[in-house]
């Protein structure tokens, strides 16, 4: 039997994959955007495509009515602009009130679904001292994106008082050149220009898009997944080794380092982000016995790469 299954933030790197790993499979997806023309030109094949502003519930709160499953990724996005102090607001506004208004929603349904899978990202452990590596047990760090985290995660987890099982992905950093990191850091590799950023001795926890897809469809298929997932690699892998990686792969040196002094100049506060990423282990996965599509960089950019 197809699932019935609602995305927002469908439009974004992972629910574009997402959406249409769902569709592929047979399942009915009702897709929830603030632009109706962009979802349905890039998601074809849904079964239902839906204005959706998070402050209008009366709009929208009925078409969770039959869902199986909501899949909650929309959010501003966290480096798309400067961490200006409005621009930090609305990062975390969008988060906070969308989760909010979707589990509202969800208690007020006489048929709720069975699972919420809503986005997080390893941005809830804060930034890191050298070397340390965090599993879904570590504490929430205590910086912005960290604070971020817990509140969206808070709000998610709000959904259990009503006996819908949740999963929060945090997730790394996702390769995929139609989006996110790789996309950006390629460009100056391919002009000789390339290498880490920062001192390089930080983490760079990474996961390919399609290990990402095939975790979501777990998350919603197997009813004994639930809290938070770390969606990284099970490779332990720095910023300096990732660069140069990605550098012999595409036959480019990687020795140009971007210090962190130039950084905070260009982006901002969120230069630690970068600078001082952690170590992050897929302990829920693991003792899940997930079998990764990718285990290590070299295979996944590879398998990237050769997409070009």
């Amino acid at each position: 039997m197809p699932k019935h299954v609602l995305i927002t933030g469908a439009t974004g790197l992972i629910g574009l994959h997402t959406a249409k790993a769902l569709i592929g499979r047979g399942d009915k997806v009702t897709i929830f955007s603030h632009s109706l023309n962009s979802a349905q030109r890039k998601i074809p094949g849904a079964d239902k495509y839906v204005k959706w502003n998070s402050e209008d519930e009366k709009d929208w709160t009925g078409y969770l009515e039959g869902q199986d499953a909501v899949i909650h990724l929309s959010g501003a996005p966290v480096m798309a602009k400067r961490w200006t102090g409005p621009y930090k607001t609305e990062i975390l506004s969008s988060r906070q009130n969308s989760t909010h208004a979707l589990v509202k929603a969800i208690a007020s349904l006489d048929i709720k679904p069975e699972v919420f899978i809503c986005a997080s990202a390893i941005g809830y452990y804060g930034t890191a001292k050298s070397g340390e590596t965090f599993t879904e047990k570590s504490p929430a760090g205590s910086d912005f994106l960290a604070t971020v985290c817990k509140v969206w995660e808070r709000e998610a987890s709000i959904v259990e008082n009503y006996g819908v099982r949740r999963v929060s992905l945090r997730t790394g950093i996702v390769l995929d050149l139609s989006g996110g990191a790789l996309a950006k850091m390629i460009t100056p590799f391919r002009y000789f220009a390339g290498g880490p950023l920062g001192h390089g001795k930080q983490g760079f926890p990474w996961i390919h898009i399609d290990d990402v897809t095939s975790i979501i469809l777990l998350a919603l298929d197997n009813k004994s997944l639930n809290g938070p997932v770390n969606l990284v690699a099970p490779e332990k892998i720095s910023m300096n080794e990732f660069s140069s990686t990605l550098g012999n792969l595409l036959n480019r040196p990687s020795w140009l380092k971007v210090p962190a002094p130039l950084l905070k100049i260009l982006i901002g506060e969120g230069e630690e982000t970068i600078t001082k990423t952690p170590f992050v282990k897929p302990e829920v996965l693991e003792n899940f016995n997930y079998k990764f599509k990718f285990e290590n960089s070299g295979q996944a950019l590879k398998n990237i790469l050769q997409k070009t």
